[in-house]
């Protein structure tokens, strides 16, 4: 059969107008271009800079947050939670000039306990649509203009989130479909959730374009009380042409197709002894055919090999690291350039992983005053990642441990600052308690 040129150049036309505009250089959701926290990006990003040294600008924010910026070419988005209109903020900023282009409240409330806020969550998008969501269940999608498109309530829509802590996680938008996972207990906890029947954990996902659900699926587990409980998000993964879902959480780590959410295989337990008290907050990463799990609380760190199918067992483990300092409570680990980079936040040390055999390059401590619980992210051959009072470090990457700098970017009352630090399009964007920093050279 012939196919006419006007139909070849048709169909480009339409593909062209609707695919993504994202740039390789663009961080478009909480880990990145990658989804690894990496970026391979090509450029002079700065190892040497301060409050005011190499600052391009600074944006004042209405609030904390804990939300890592996204970047899409000029565009910059992040949350905050604004104390005065008791409410969380979406807002975009012009990564040129720190100018606030619009900002616009589309969650109530701020949060639940002295530790958090409902502004964890990062947002998440594709070029053409932003998406964000709230601790306390707000789903909103925004045109680049601040046109709101859709919004919903999933705690309306699906039942009260059951958690003891307030609620995170970062939603991701992947090929045209947006996923968002719920890991919770299975009954109520502080008069919150439902009392006369189960909590369900599951993953959700939705059509970017209109917010209507293409499928939901319970994303079950064994684990018990506080341990149901997971503040990760969910990672796409390729492994030998396979596309999946990954989740991790409920004491166990899962893989779903990402067309139908149908769980593909599960690894776990870290748990065997259904201890109750471990929610865990670190998402999984991947990295040369392997797939890390953090247990939480000083647990060990697991990596499972990728492509499993059904229910597996500890032949799918590669190794497991039972070192005390090579932990992760909190920080979702780094793959960049053939390594692992695993921080131990409360301890403050950083370790350099080989993916398949498990060995162990470094592991040296931080000279932080307070712990760590951002995620470390790489660009350009250094590492770069921030304590809770914004202590900057600059690491060299590689297998030999060389810290190229460390400085303090946010004001000495800072206690809780967990955002990444971006590298997108030549700069470092740098988000403390309620200023955000371009950093460049």
């Amino acid at each position: 059969m012939k196919t006419s040129h006007f139909f070849l150049s048709s169909l480009a036309t339409l593909s062209l107008l609707g695919s993504p505009i994202l740039h390789a250089d663009d961080w478009a959701n909480w880990r990145g271009p990658n989804h690894n926290g990496a970026s391979s990006e090509e450029g002079k990003f700065p190892s040497s800079f301060s409050r005011t040294k190499n600052v391009k600008w600074k944006a004042e924010l209405p609030g904390v947050g804990a939300s890592t910026p996204i970047v899409s070419g000029d565009a910059i988005f992040l949350t905050s939670a604004d104390e005065k209109e008791n409410g969380i903020i979406a807002m975009r900023v012009d990564a040129k000039s720190g100018e606030v282009v619009w900002s616009k409240k589309f969650g109530e409330g701020v949060s639940k306990d002295p530790k958090s806020t409902y502004s964890g969550p990062s947002p998440t998008t594709d070029g053409k649509v932003v998406i964000f969501f709230t601790g306390n269940g707000e789903l909103t999608a925004f045109d680049f203009d601040g046109k709101e498109i859709w919004k919903r309530d999933i705690q309306k829509d699906y039942g009260q989130f059951a958690f003891g802590w307030t609620f995170s996680t970062s939603p991701l938008l992947h090929k045209g479909m947006l996923y968002l996972q719920v890991l919770q207990r299975d009954t109520a906890v502080d008069g919150r959730g439902f009392t006369d029947k189960k909590n369900e954990s599951y993953l959700l996902a939705l059509n970017p374009a209109d917010g209507k659900e293409i499928f939901k699926v319970e994303r079950d587990s064994n684990a018990v009380v506080e341990s149901r409980e997971a503040f990760t998000s969910p990672i796409p993964v390729t492994h030998d042409g396979r596309e999946e879902i990954t989740v991790v959480g409920g004491d166990v780590m899962t893989g779903h197709d990402p067309k139908s959410g149908q769980e593909l295989w599960r690894w776990g337990t870290w748990n065997p002894d259904l201890e109750k008290y471990w929610r865990l907050v670190p998402s999984p990463v991947y990295g040369e055919g392997i797939l890390l799990a953090c247990a939480p609380k000083g647990q060990p760190v697991y990596a499972i090999n990728a492509g499993g199918v059904g229910d597996l067992n500890d032949t799918a483990l590669a190794w497991v690291n039972e070192e005390k300092q090579i932990s992760s409570d909190v920080p979702t680990p780094l793959f960049y350039d053939g390594h692992f980079y695993i921080v131990n936040g409360r301890q403050k040390f950083i370790s350099c992983v080989e993916p398949v055999t498990g060995k162990v390059l470094y592991t040296e401590r931080l000279a932080a005053k307070q712990k760590i619980e951002s995620s470390p992210t790489a660009v350009d051959g250094k590492i770069y990642l921030m304590s809770h009072l914004g202590e900057v470090f600059v690491i060299k990457a590689g297998p030999e441990f060389k810290l190229l700098n460390s400085t303090t970017m946010a004001s000495d009352q800072s206690t809780n600052i967990r955002a990444s630090v971006v590298p997108a399009n030549g700069n470092l964007f740098i988000r403390t308690d309620n200023t955000l920093y371009c950093i460049g050279e």
